[in-house]
C-alpha cells in the first residue's frame, strides 16, 4: 500500500516521547502527518520499575497512542515495524505479522528510540530481561513476583537462598530505581505473606563496573545514593563487570580480584543502551557517522546529512554530548516539527537545537530521591516530593495521572501493591515466540488466507444457526445413537 497526499505528508516514525511531540507540534500545521510505530502506546518509560515491582498497571504509563491522537485530525496512526527507509525513493516500509506496508513521506521525522545493549552479550537477554518496553516490564513482574514464589516451595536451603537472589545489573537511575524497589518489596511489602520464607532475608544486589552509583549525577550524590540503598538493605558491588550469565546466575569479573559466582533465581539487565538498527541503514545511504553505540551523526538542525527533509532526534542522535533522556526527545521533536512548519510557511531557518537541560532526577526507594540541576543538588524526602510532581506532570492524560497518585497513596503511605498478578506466560511466552523461525509471522495467517478462513467460519455459524432453527440442539436423535 502507498500513501499519496495531496498536502506535505510527514512521517514519524516511533511513538515515545519524541515521535508523540514531534506529531503533536504539527497539530495546526497544513501537513498530514502518519505515525508509524511497532506498539500500539506511547511509553511513559521512567515509570517501568513501577510496573515490574507491581506499583502501577501498563495502561497507566501507557496510554493508546490513538486515543492520545483522537483529537488530531491531521494525525494517523499505523501499527508496524519499520524494516527499511529508502531516502532515495522517500518511502518508509513496516511490516506487521506477514503484512507490509510502504509508506510515501515528503519530511521524515526519525525517532525509533534505543533499546537494551548487552554489550555483544545478547544471549543474557534470555534470562536477564531488559527495562525498555511493557513486554519487558511484564516479564520481569513475573520473575520477581515468581522468585518468592517458587522460594515458599523450595526443599533445600541452597535452592531457598538462590531464588531470594536478585541481582540488577547496571547502577545508572533504572538500576537503582529497581534494586530500591525490589528490596522495598522484600523488606516491607511481602513481609507478611508467606508462610515457609521470611522475605526480609531476600539479597538484593545493585552491580556495575563503573566505581560509583548514578555516575551522571556527581560524586556527591552518588555517594548519597550508595549509601541510601545499604541502609535499606540493597548490597552495592562496584568495578565487577559481569562476564557470563545463565539460568541459575552470574559470573563477576574484577580487575584486582578473582572472578566471583552469585547464584540467582532473579537478573535484571539495566546496563547500556544500544540505538535503533534504522541508524545503520540511515548511516549507509547518507554516509552520516555512528558511534559505538549505534547513534548517527546529524546537522545542528536535527538533520541527516545531505538529507534536509530527513530528521532524527531523541536517543538515536550523537550530537553534542547529548544524554539519552526524555527530555532531549521532547525537544527535539518540538523543533523538528517547529523546523517543517517554518520551511512551509516561508519563514527563515531555525537556530541550531540547542538541550534545556532541565535537571535530572532518580528516586532511591519510599520517600527518598535524588535531584540535580545545573549546580543544585537535593536529596531525600523533599527531592522525592519534587519526583512526584515532574512524574505525575509529564504522564500522559489526567485520568493516568489520577489512578497514579492513587496507587503511589496505597502503595508508598501503605504496603499494598494493587498489581501483583503474574503468569507463566509472561515469563516464557517472549522466549518461545524468539524460538520460532520468523517469530510471530509463523503463527499468523498470510492476508492471503483469511478468505479460506472465513469461508470455514461462515459456514460453522450457518450449521450453528439451522440447528437452533430447527429445534435440534439437545434433542436425542434415534439414528445418531445407532
Amino acid at each position: 500500500m502507498t500513501d499519496s497526499a495531496k498536502r506535505h505528508h510527514v512521517v514519524v516514525i516511533g511513538s515515545g516521547f519524541g515521535g508523540l511531540f514531534a506529531t503533536k507540534g504539527l497539530k495546526r500545521s497544513d501537513v498530514d502527518v502518519t505515525m508509524i510505530a511497532k506498539t500500539n502506546h506511547h511509553l511513559f518509560q521512567p515509570l517501568l520499575y513501577q510496573v515490574a515491582t507491581g506499583i502501577l498497571a501498563p495502561g497507566e504509563i501507557a496510554p493508546a497512542t490513538r486515543d492520545v491522537l483522537s483529537g488530531q485530525k491531521n494525525a494517523r496512526v499505523v501499527l508496524g515495524e519499520v524494516s527499511e527507509i529508502d531516502l532515495v525513493n522517500k518511502t518508509v516500509t513496516s511490516r506487521i505479522q506477514r503484512r507490509e506496508t510502504v509508506t510515501s513521506y515528503d519530511s521524515l521525522i526519525v525517532a525509533a528510540g534505543a533499546g537494551q545493549s548487552y554489550f555483544g552479550n545478547d544471549h543474557f537477554a534470555e534470562f536477564a530481561p531488559g527495562m525498555k518496553s511493557i513486554d519487558d516490564a511484564l516479564e520481569l513482574r513475573g520473575r520477581i513476583f515468581g522468585a518468592f514464589e517458587l522460594a515458599e516451595l523450595a526443599e533445600t536451603e541452597e535452592e531457598r537462598v538462590r531464588r531470594m537472589t536478585f541481582v540488577v545489573v547496571g547502577a545508572g537511575p533504572t538500576g537503582v530505581e529497581m534494586a530500591g524497589q525490589i528490596a522495598e518489596l522484600a523488606h516491607r511489602t511481602l513481609r507478611k505473606d508467606f508462610r515457609s520464607i521470611d522475605t526480609s532475608k531476600a539479597r538484593v544486589i545493585l552491580l556495575d563496573a563503573a566505581p560509583q552509583v548514578l555516575p551522571p549525577f556527581g560524586k556527591k550524590l552518588g555517594a548519597v545514593t550508595k549509601k541510601s540503598l545499604e541502609k535499606r538493605g540493597v548490597e552495592v558491588i562496584l568495578g565487577g563487570l559481569v562476564s557470563d550469565l545463565d539460568e541459575r546466575g552470574l559470573t563477576v569479573q574484577f580487575k584486582d580480584a578473582e572472578p566471583m559466582r552469585i547464584e540467582s533465581g532473579c537478573k535484571v539487565w539495566a546496563a547500556g543502551v544500544q540505538a535503533s538498527p534504522l541508524g545503520t541503514s540511515l548511516s549507509e545511504q547518507s554516509g552520516a557517522t555512528l558511534d559505538r553505540a549505534g547513534r548517527i551523526g546529524v546537522n545542528p538542525d536535527l538533520t541527516l546529512p545531505g538529507h534536509p527533509e530527513v530528521f532524527v532526534v531523541g536517543d538515536m542522535i550523537a550530537l553534542d554530548n547529548l544524554p539519552g533522556v526524555a527530555q532531549v526527545a521532547i525537544q527535539g521533536g518540538k523543533y523538528a516539527a517547529k523546523t517543517i512548519d517554518g520551511r512551509l510557511a516561508g519563514k527563515a531557518p531555525l537556530k541550531p537545537f540547542k538541550y534545556f537541560d532541565k535537571g535530572s532526577m532518580a528516586t532511591i526507594s519510599r520517600f527518598s530521591a535524588v535531584v540535580k540541576i545545573g549546580n543544585f543538588t537535593l536529596s531525600g524526602i523533599i527531592a522525592w516530593f519534587m519526583w512526584l510532581a515532574v512524574h505525575l506532570a509529564y504522564m500522559t492524560g489526567y485520568r493516568n495521572r489520577l489512578y497514579a497518585l492513587g496507587h503511589w497513596l496505597v502503595s508508598f503511605l501503605g504496603r499494598g501493591r494493587s498489581e501483583r498478578v503474574i503468569t507463566e506466560t509472561q515469563i516464557f511466552a517472549r522466549r518461545a515466540i524468539n524460538r520460532l523461525d520468523g517469530g510471530t509471522a509463523a503463527v499468523a495467517s498470510a492476508p492471503a488466507d483469511w478468505n479460506k478462513v472465513r469461508a470455514k467460519l461462515e459456514a460453522k455459524a450457518e450449521q450453528e444457526s439451522t440447528l437452533t432453527d430447527q429445534g435440534k440442539r439437545g434433542v436425542h436423535s434415534e439414528s445418531a445413537a445407532g
